[in-house]
C-alpha cells in the first residue's frame, strides 16, 4: 500500500482521487451492447432470453426450463450439511430481526382547521432480485436482498439467476429456500434485468430489481431505472479504518485483507494517527497475504487502490472519512463512539477493535449491501424502506376550504393555472351559496 502524509501535496492528490472515484466511466461498447439486449427481450421475451442463455452461459433452456420449481429450494435447504444451515439460519434470524425495527408507521393528524393530513405506508407488490454467478457466489447476498423485502411485506418477490450457479453452488439455492422466494428464474446477465424490467412470456414485470452484478448488469439496472426502481448501481467494495495506535496490527491487517479479496479494484484503505503504528499494521499486512488463497486477488487490490494515510490527529481522520465517504468504515480506537458524531458520510460504521467488518457481511443483522464509490453521501444501506412507497392523504374540511382555498386560488393564478383557480372558486362559492 502506498503511504501519504498529512500536509504534502501527494496527500491531498490521493485524497482528492479517492473523491473522484464516483465519478462514471462511459464504456461505450458495454452500454451500446445492454441496450442491444433489453431491446431484443423487450421485443421477442422469452425467446430472446432462451439466445443469450445459449450464447453467453452454453446453456439450452426450453420454454419450461426458464423457470425453477421451488421445491428443488427447499430440498436444497434439507440437503445442505447441519453447520451451514445453522450459520445461514441465525444469520436470517438476525437480518429478520434487525430490518423489522425499520417498519415505518402510517401516521394522521388533524389541523387547526379540522383537515386530516396523513401518511399511508405501502409494500411494493412484485420485487426482482439478482443473484450473480462469475468469480463466486453468495447466499448471504440472497438473505440481505430477500428478508428486507419479506419484512416490508412485499407480495411477490422473484430470483433471478445465471443457471449454471444453482447447480454448482448449493448453499445459494438454500437460501433462497429459506427465504421463501415466491419464484425463481435460471436466467442471467443483463437479459435478466430486461426481462424482471419488461416481463416476458415466463418472467412476469416487477416494481423494483435490486442485487448485485457485473458490469453489464449494472449497466442494464442504470438504464431500465425509471421503468422499474432499483436499488443502486455499486461499485468496488471498499474499506477504510481508522486507527490512533490502539490494537492488534494484525486484526486491522486482516481486515483490509477481507475487503481486497473480493476482487482487483477492491479499494482497502488505512488512516492512522501514529505512523509508527501504521508501519506495524502494514507489516502485519505484507505477512498476512502469503497465508492463504486470497494473495492473488488481494496483492493486486492492495497495489492498485491500497491507499495509508498518516494524518495529525482523530479529526483529521474522521474529515478524511468524511471526504472518502465509505462503503464499511471500521473505527479501530479506543473511544469510538465519542468521534461517531464526527461521521457524516459513511454506509456501515463498526465500532471498536472487535466490531470485524466480517460479522457485518454475515450475521450481525444489519444489510451489506451498502452505496459504494462516495454515494454514502447520500444513498442508505438497503432496507426496508426501499421496499415500500409512501401516498399522501387530505381531507379538507369545510374550514379549511374557507380558509387555505384563496390562498391556493391566488397562487394557481400566479402560476398561470386558472383552471386550478376555478376548481377552488367553485367549492368556495357553493359553500357560500349553501350557507
Amino acid at each position: 500500500m502506498q503511504v501519504f502524509r498529512s500536509g504534502t501535496v501527494e496527500f491531498e492528490t490521493a485524497l482528492s482521487s479517492l473523491e473522484q472515484r464516483c465519478e462514471e466511466e462511459i464504456v461505450a461498447e458495454v452500454e451500446t451492447s445492454v441496450r442491444e439486449v433489453l431491446r431484443q427481450v423487450r421485443q421477442r421475451g422469452d425467446e430472446a432470453l432462451i439466445e443469450y442463455t445459449r450464447q453467453w452461459d452454453g446453456v439450452d433452456l426450453t420454454p419450461e426450463q426458464i423457470e425453477l420449481p421451488r421445491e428443488r429450494a427447499a430440498k436444497a435447504l434439507a440437503a445442505i450439511d447441519s453447520e451451514s444451515r445453522s450459520a445461514l439460519e441465525l444469520a436470517a434470524e438476525r437480518i429478520r430481526a434487525f430490518h423489522t425495527r425499520q417498519l415505518p408507521s402510517p401516521w394522521e393528524f388533524t389541523d387547526e382547521y379540522g383537515s386530516l393530513l396523513g401518511q399511508k405506508v405501502t409494500p411494493l407488490d412484485r420485487v426482482g432480485v439478482y443473484v450473480p454467478g462469475g468469480k463466486a457466489a453468495y447466499p448471504s447476498s440472497v438473505l440481505m436482498n430477500v428478508l428486507p423485502a419479506k419484512v416490508a411485506g412485499v407480495r411477490e418477490i422473484f430470483a433471478v439467476t445465471p443457471p449454471g450457479l444453482l447447480g454448482e453452488n448449493p448453499a445459494v439455492l438454500a437460501a433462497l429456500g429459506l427465504a421463501d422466494v415466491d419464484r425463481i428464474f435460471q436466467v442471467g446477465g443483463s437479459q435478466a434485468v430486461a426481462a424482471l424490467a419488461y416481463g416476458t412470456e415466463t418472467i412476469p414485470q416487477v416494481d423494483k430489481i435490486v442485487g448485485p452484478g457485473n458490469l453489464f448488469v449494472a449497466t442494464a439496472k442504470r438504464l431500465v431505472f425509471g421503468r422499474v426502481d432499483i436499488d443502486m448501481v455499486a461499485g468496488p467494495s471498499e474499506v477504510l479504518i481508522i486507527t490512533d495506535g490502539h490494537g492488534d496490527p494484525t486484526h486491522l491487517a486482516v481486515d483490509l485483507l477481507a475487503q481486497a479479496e473480493h476482487d482487483e479494484v477492491a479499494v482497502p484503505l488505512l488512516v492512522s494517527t501514529s505512523e509508527d503504528f501504521l508501519q506495524e499494521v502494514l507489516r502485519a499486512l505484507d505477512e498476512q497475504l502469503r497465508k492463504g488463497p486470497w494473495e492473488e486477488i488481494a496483492a493486486k487490490a492492495l497495489e492498485r487502490n491500497g491507499k495509508a494515510f498518516a494524518v495529525r490527529d482523530l479529526d483529521e481522520a474522521c474529515e478524511i472519512a468524511n471526504r472518502v465517504a465509505p462503503e464499511h468504515l471500521e473505527l479501530a480506537v479506543e473511544d469510538a463512539h465519542a468521534i461517531l458524531d464526527k461521521i457524516r458520510h459513511a454506509g456501515a460504521i463498526f465500532l471498536g477493535a472487535n466490531s470485524a467488518e466480517s460479522l457485518g457481511d454475515y450475521v450481525a443483522g444489519p444489510n451489506h449491501v451498502l452505496p459504494t464509490s462516495g454515494t454514502a453521501r447520500f444513498f442508505s444501506p438497503l432496507g426496508v424502506y426501499d421496499f415500500i412507497k409512501r401516498s399522501s392523504i387530505l381531507r379538507i374540511s369545510p374550514q379549511g376550504l374557507e380558509r387555505l382555498g384563496p390562498k391556493a386560488a391566488h397562487l394557481a393564478r400566479m402560476e398561470g393555472l386558472h383552471a386550478h383557480a376555478e376548481a377552488l372558486d367553485i367549492r368556495m362559492n357553493q359553500e357560500e351559496e349553501s350557507e
